[in-house]
């Protein structure tokens, strides 16, 4: 009754681990915090530690943990990905050689068109944890292909009114906002000159 699971599983986890091969043999996986401003590396050291990988998961999506879109390298995202691999052929394998349980044979429809919804809502699943990757982590997706991040371009967007209005004669070193934060530049408190605490859309 799931073979047709099962093997899906295994498609999924070897497409998993062809990121995984491409990223320690076959020339690497391009990390944009690398020194120099980005450059392709391969993996050598991945994470493996399923504390650290799983960890990932047990953390707020809300807030500032980020849930699993807080990952900040490639070590971390290659490893999770053989973890990932593992579980999709070990469990399609599983699908394969079992049959469902009884109250889940009774509790499911099964049908083509069943199958399809299941796999619809699974993928509608993905797309939405995609769409968290996409805005946030410029690790996974980075931005010198992807565009810029959602926080990235807060600042882009910054620096262009800045640029404008100093055009216009505001002195961008001393003007205020309303909350009486800079409206432009600032000091952060280890001494760096930062974009104000304003969105300067006022």
């Amino acid at each position: 009754m799931t073979t047709i699971l099962g093997i899906h599983l295994i498609l999924l986890g070897l497409g998993t681990f062809l990121l995984v091969f491409k990223a320690l043999y076959f020339g690497g996986l391009y990390d944009t915090w690398a020194p120099g401003g980005g450059d392709v590396r391969e993996i050598t050291n991945l994470t493996l530690s399923p504390s650290i990988i799983f960890g990932y998961l047990l953390k707020s999506p809300f807030g500032g943990e980020g849930w699993i879109a807080s990952v900040d390298n490639l070590e971390d995202i290659v490893g999770g990905h053989v973890w990932l691999g593992s579980i999709c052929v070990f469990g399609g394998i599983w699908h394969i050689l079992t049959k469902p349980f009884a109250w889940a044979r009774r509790a499911f429809v099964w049908s083509g068109k069943a199958y399809l919804s299941y796999s619809l809502g699974a993928l509608s699943i993905f797309g939405f944890t995609a769409c968290c990757f996409v805005w946030f982590n410029n690790t996974a997706y980075p931005s010198e292909f992807y565009g810029p991040t959602s926080p990235e371009a807060s600042q882009a967007q910054a620096f262009t009114f800045l640029v404008r209005d100093q055009r216009l004669g505001a002195n961008i070193g001393s003007a205020q906002g309303p909350t009486g934060l800079g409206k432009y530049l600032m000091r952060s408190p280890t001494g760096e000159i930062i974009f104000g605490g304003e969105t300067m859309r006022f």
